[in-house]
């Protein structure tokens, strides 16, 4: 699985990615997540809002926090 958080670096985007982590670890799923901080890649994940989040490929939020169940419920969309 490969994800990406998308965002410059803002407290917003740390916590997207601590979402992000506490949920592979709580359903036991590797996966390789990348932070994406360079503000001329976002438009190609199609984040013009960020924070943005990229499972596999598929644009799943941009331009906020979502919840943590959110979180959970994509990456098991995408398993």
């Amino acid at each position: 699985m490969d994800i990406k958080v998308i965002g410059p670096g803002c407290i917003n985007c740390q916590n997207l990615e601590m979402m992000v982590i506490n949920a592979l670890a709580k359903l036991g799923v590797a996966a390789n997540v990348d932070k994406v901080t360079d503000y001329s890649e976002f438009g190609k994940y199609g984040v013009f809002g960020t924070p943005g989040l990229v499972i596999n490929g598929n644009l799943k939020v941009a331009g906020r926090v979502p919840t943590t169940n959110e979180v959970r419920k994509w990456i098991e969309e995408e398993l």
